[in-house]
Formats: structure tokens, sequence, C-alpha cells
């Protein structure tokens, strides 16, 4: 599972193409095989008649891209480019919905549902654009557009999703489904639309639509204030130390590329640790210092929460007011119950039973572990008992001394390029016969893309991926995908995807090694590439990785399985300087490690997914007394103290103050953040199927692709996992694989 490594990833391309494709059109289809109650005579010749203006847009973003496969041309944009193709954007989608709302001829599937999958072109081109730009390269200038142009966009979904005579044409059709043939994809995209708009708040009165758009309006300035804190906050709290002693434990290359940061800091001559989106840090463990252990992890876990520029704790607590106070808008109790309604798990109850079961035996585990690191530590003749920032650094070493296995000793056999190209496309050709062409003919938005043509199994091309890893001041933290074009029969266009990490880059010269996490995540996040590019649905609102929160990481995390399969893993895994093949032996010691050290591994995850649950199930008045940043810090810190874990000596994975999966965006993970936990059980059932079923073969990858990776959004969850599966998905595989059992032993 990697919840350690990934950021929120967009169901769609963007904010602004997300909110439309959750809010209005999370669900689509394929065109009804028959009628719609329309007798298509008179409906002809009534669209014949009608014919509105449509504003047409000017600019790069007027039209399609003239690369291959659509893709941008990054030499051709400006910054000056975004707002007013934003604004053109917005006045050609209005100017489409009032010509659907204009319509004389009968509200039908084809010019109400899909006319309304129409709309948006040139916006969801500049959107896909600039939202990944932000996340991924941002500038001064594209942060200030951002917070300009985010409450408009919103403004403008709930200008279409609360539109009245919209609805009501929506609803007429909704109204007439039982006389209408469609095939299953036609129906889900009937179903998604009228829910989702009621869901926006198609059902409530004028004034409480009213409220509504206040609400989205804000909550769009605050997450985006929100996001932009904590990434200044993350770039702001780099540690910087003196001397090259102080960083005894660190490689050669990692020293020297703390220096080179130091330098871009204006700190030339020291050296300077860059802090990663999560609590805990990677360079912790090998750090011998304990004071810069202890200085490197406080400078994470209160980054955003000291008085001051990047105080997030005012922010956050507003934005969970205000969503307590929609959710009461319509009818339920808490912002959980709101927002879950299109999720695999449906309610909170689901997801907290789910997650509560797991806690004795966890909370077992820490205390266990948590005890034998004190004796690890007392053997060294060390006069302290564990903290937070020692624990990774104890835990490496009870590992490598009960399974003889030291994280450095993997991490030469790990080169990035290969892991890319002998590992992951190796896997990605046995299961799916797929190919890959490195390209430098495609303009990028940073030279250290990567861009690579796929092919599918049969010679044609499939799409196109870029591959952006290294950590940079301008991106956001963690790792993700989306894409830059959408596949879409409708429209006729393939998916161009990218899949970004946070791997801190080698000084220039070195050979660029990688952890083994950051190995398990380059193949998780082409899992989720690979459900894009294995799309296969006429509607780009419900294409690929457009499923649900709690279902879209399940297909990126089975692909993690493959990073140590045999046959996989000796393709790829060749030390640097030797070439040799990592020995099997190494493998099953990080097989065997991976269950120990999960009080912590494990522990983070689950106390962040619960305190996220726990936020996200105020009352309004609840919500509303958290009125101080004090209050703020009492709530998280009683929130953790009621699950019964080791809070002080196991912190959640993201404190509240810096929580970018559930207050970055007006919705994001919110409520949400379980889902990792969720599909981490779907995932583990599902590797017990590939191995009961022969592993790493053609067939069993052309199974999988038929039955969930070409079926985007079109079908319900638990249906789409029977006929892959034929079962129920069983918890036991994730408890055992976690080495869980009763009582923490």
């Amino acid at each position: 599972m990697k919840a350690q490594f990934k950021a929120p990833m967009p169901l769609k391309t963007s904010a602004a193409a997300l909110a439309l494709a959750a809010s209005l059109t999370a669900g689509c289809a394929t065109y009804a095989e028959g009628g719609d109650g329309v007798d298509p005579i008179a409906e002809a010749q009534a669209e014949a008649d009608y014919s509105p203006e449509i504003p047409t847009g000017t600019g790069y973003f007027a039209s399609d891209s003239t690369l291959p496969f659509l893709a941008p041309d990054f030499t051709q944009i400006s910054e000056d480019d975004y707002l007013p193709a934003f604004e053109q954007g917005m006045e050609i989608q209005q100017a489409e919905v009032q010509a659907i709302i204009d319509n004389p001829a009968t509200p039908s599937f084809s010019n109400t549902i899909v006319a309304l999958e129409k709309s948006g072109r040139m916006l969801g081109r500049v959107s896909r654009v600039f939202f990944a730009l932000t996340g991924q390269n941002t500038t001064d200038r594209l942060d200030e557009i951002n917070q300009e142009i985010s409450p408009k966009l919103t403004a403008h979904f709930d200008g279409i999703t609360l539109n009245p005579e919209l609805f009501a044409r929506v609803k007429a059709v909704y109204d007439m489904r039982a006389a209408m043939t469609m095939t299953r994809e036609d129906a889900k995209l009937l179903e998604e639309t009228y829910s989702g708009m009621v869901q926006a708040g198609a059902l409530l009165t004028e004034a409480e639509r009213e409220r509504v758009k206040a609400i989205n309006s804000e909550l769009s300035t605050l997450t985006t204030d929100f996001s932009q804190k904590v990434r200044d906050a993350t770039n702001a709290g780099a540690v910087i130390v003196d001397t090259r002693e102080e960083l005894a434990g660190l490689s050669d290359a990692e020293i020297d590329g703390a220096a080179a940061l130091a330098k871009e800091k204006g700190q030339d001559g020291k050296f300077a640790i860059a802090l990663q989106n999560t609590t805990q840090q990677p360079s912790l463990p090998s750090l011998e210092n304990r004071e810069v252990r202890e200085r490197l992890f406080k400078a994470s876990a209160y980054r955003s929460d000291q008085p001051g520029e990047f105080d997030t704790r005012m922010l956050l607590a507003k934005i969970a007011t205000l969503r307590a106070e929609k959710a009461a808008l319509f009818g339920k109790p808490d912002w959980a119950s709101y927002t879950m309604y299109d999720r695999m798990a449906k309610e909170p109850k689901t997801a907290l039973d789910f997650m509560e079961q797991m806690v004795p035996a966890l909370a077992a585990t820490q205390r266990r572990e948590a005890a034998l690191l004190n004796e690890r530590i007392a053997a060294d003749g060390l006069n302290f008992e564990v903290q937070p920032w020692d624990w990774y650094r104890f835990a490496n070493k009870v590992k490598a001394e009960q399974y003889a296995f030291d994280e450095d000793s993997v991490k030469p056999y790990f080169q990035l390029d290969k892991v890319l190209e002998d590992g992951v496309f190796y896997m990605a050709n046995k299961l799916y016969g797929l190919s890959f062409e490195r390209r430098t003919d495609i303009p990028v938005y940073h030279p250290d893309v990567w861009t690579y043509t796929v092919f599918d199994a049969d010679g044609s091309e499939l799409g196109l991926f870029y591959f952006d890893p290294f950590q940079r001041p301008s991106k956001r933290g963690g790792a993700w995908m989306s894409n830059f074009v959408d596949q879409s029969d409708l429209w006729g266009t393939k998916p161009v995807i990218y899949n970004v990490l946070n791997i801190p880059k080698a000084a220039e010269g070195e050979v660029q090694l990688v952890s083994f996490d950051w190995v398990e995540t380059t193949f998780h996040e082409f899992g989720h590439a690979l459900h894009g590019f294995f799309a296969d649905q006429r509607y780009e609102s419900l294409s690929g990785t457009a499923t649900a929160r709690d279902f879209v990481e399940y297909p990126s995390q089975v692909h993690e399985m493959w990073a140590t399969y045999p046959e996989v893993l000796q393709n790829y895994a060749k030390h640097y300087e030797t070439g040799e093949t990592i020995p099997m032996e190494l493998v099953e010691k990080i097989q065997a490690a991976s269950k120990f050290n999960q009080g912590y591994d494990f522990g983070e995850v689950v106390e962040a997914a619960l305190l996220d649950m726990k936020w996200h199930a105020l009352s309004p008045e609840e919500a509303a007394a958290i009125d101080t940043p004090e209050k703020v810090d009492a709530f998280e810190r009683k929130s953790l103290e009621e699950l019964g874990l080791e809070i002080d000596l196991v912190p959640p994975r993201y404190r509240s103050t810096y929580f970018n999966h559930i207050f970055s965006s007006p919705a994001g993970y919110s409520a949400g953040y379980y889902s990792y936990l969720w599909t981490e059980m779907l995932d583990k059932d599902s590797r017990q199927w590939f191995l009961e079923n022969g592993g790493l073969t053609r067939k069993n990858g052309d199974h999988y692709r038929a039955t969930v990776l070409s079926r985007g959004g079109t079908m319900d969850y638990f249906e789409m996992y029977r006929i892959f599966a034929g079962r129920e998905p069983d918890v036991k595989y994730m408890i055992e694989s976690r080495g869980l059992v009763a009582g923490g032993e």
C-alpha cells in the first residue's frame, strides 16, 4: 500500500474537471441502443430547426493540440494564456448549457444528458494543463492565478449543477428511464447525472441553494490557501545544519544533495534536509546524530501549527465548519454522511467498523514493538526511551538483526531508470503485452520529465506517458497520476497520462538510486496509469480512474505485488556497479521484514484515517465551537487519544495542519482517507487470486484488464469485483499480510 506517498489523485484531470465530473456527470455511459421515450422523427425535426449561437474561443486552448495524442505543447503556452482561456472556457460552457435549457425539443438522453457531457471542452483543456502545473511545477504567478480562478470556477460549476431549469430537463429524462432502452453505461450516466445534481443541491430551496453556492466559493478559496501554505511551510521547513559531520549516516550522495539544496536556499557552505509531505522523514533512520533527528522530526510535525505565515489551524477549522454546515443543508448529520453517498462503502459506519476491528491488535503490536525498541536502545548503552524520531532508526537495527536485512543493502540494486523500464514496463509487457518507446520530440513542462509512447499488444498506439520522478520546490509533496487527455470514444481520444513522484534527486553525475519504498511507489503509480490507459468508455467523465474514492486506489495497489515477483525482480534489480542480480535470499528478507514494524507503518495510516473521520463527523455546532488555534490542537489530541493507540510514539501519518488529502481541495479525500485501507483489502485478496491462478501471465492480465481496468466507473464496484475474482473480498488476506493477529502477537 502506498498511502505513505500518495497525494490526492484527481479522479479526472484537474480541480475544474473534477468538479464537473464529481458533481455533474460523475457516472456516464454509451449511446442508447434503443429509444429514450421520445418520438425520433419529431425530435430530429425539432433539433434540425434549432441552431443556438455558441461563442468560439481564441488562443492556444481554443482547439485541440496538434501534437501526437493531442498532448499539450508547452512551448506554445505562456502564463498569460491561462486567465483568458479560463474566462472564455466558462463563457462557452455557459452558452452550451443555456442552449440545452432553451432547446424546444422534448428533453431526451441525447439532447440533454449527452449534450451536457459534451459541454466545456475548452475549459477542460486549460484546466488539465493549469492544475497539473500548479501541482508539479508552479510559479508565483500560477499561484496567483489559482487563487483568483478557483472561486470563479466553483461559482461556474455551481451555476450549472444548481440551475433549476437544467435540472428540470435532467429530471424529465430521469423520470422516463423505465420506458427507455439503454446500455448499461447509458443507464449509469443518467443515474449519476441526476443523483449528482441532487447531491449538489438541485432539490433544495432557492435560499438553501444560494447558501450552498456561497459555501462552495468560500471552500474553494480556503482549500487553495491551505494547499499553498502547506507547500510553502514544507519548503521553508528544510532543516539547516552547519557541518558534514552532523549528517553522519547519510550517504555521500545524499550529503552532497543536502549541500546543493542549502546553496539553493542561500546557505552556501551549509547543508539542508528537505521535508517530505509525511510526518516521518526518510532521512531519520540513517541519521546518527539524535539532536538532528529530533530537529528534523519536529520541523516536520510542527511545520504548520505555529503562529505565523504558515499556520493552517484556523483555515482547516473553517473548512470543517463550512462542510458541516453544508451537510446540514442536505439533512445530513455530518460531512462524512453527506459525502460518502457514491462510495463503495456507502456510509461512515461501514468504514469505521472496518477500521476499528483492527485497533486492538494494532495497539498491542505498538506496545510490544516499543518495548522491543527500548531493549535495543539499552543494549547500545543509551539512556533514553524511544521517541518518534528514534523509532525507525532502531526498528531498522532490530530488523537487520532479526531478519539480517538492512535497508541500505538493497538500494544499490534499484537504479531508477531500470526500475521503470526493466521493472514496471517489463511487468506491463508480461501481463498485458504492452511495449514502450522513449520520446524526445514531445515538449515537457520541466527538463526532468521523461515521455514514452505506449503500444498495445497488437502494436497499435495506446497512449502517451509522462514520468516526472524528482522532488523540487515547485512541486507539492506526494505521488500521483492524472491525465492531460482522457480516453473517450465520443471524441476519439487516447489517454495522455502522467505519473508524478517526489524522489530526492541525486547530485549531478551520481547514479540515481532509490529506496525500495520508492520502487513500490513507482509500480503503484503505474497501476493508476494502466487504469487510465485501458479505459474503454464512450464518455470521458467516467473513463479510466473516474471511480469512487474507495475504489480508485485498488488497481494501483495490486500492481505493487509485481515489484517483488521473482521474474520481474530478476529483470530489473541489478547492482548498479557489478550488474549482479539481487539475490533471492535478500528478496525473501524484504518480504519477511515487511511484517515487522507494523505498529508504526500500519498504525500511522490507521490514525490518519480515523482522524479524518473525526473531523468530518462534527455537527455544525461542534465544528463552529473549534474557533481558536488552541482548540484545533485540543480537538486533534482528544480525537487521537480516543483511538486507544500509542499516539505519542506513533503520530498520524499526517497531522491535521498538513493533511493535504482532506483539506487541500473542496472535497478531496475528506472522509475518505480510509480508502487506502479499504482498497488494501481488495488488493490483498486480488494478490491471492493472481497467485492461485498462476501469477504473471497474459491470461491473468487480460482477465484483470477486461473485468476491472477497462471498466472505469460504469458499474457497481462489488459486482465488478465478483466478476473478476468470482468471490467477495476477504479481509483475512490483508490482516495476514500485515502480521496482525489477536493480541498483537
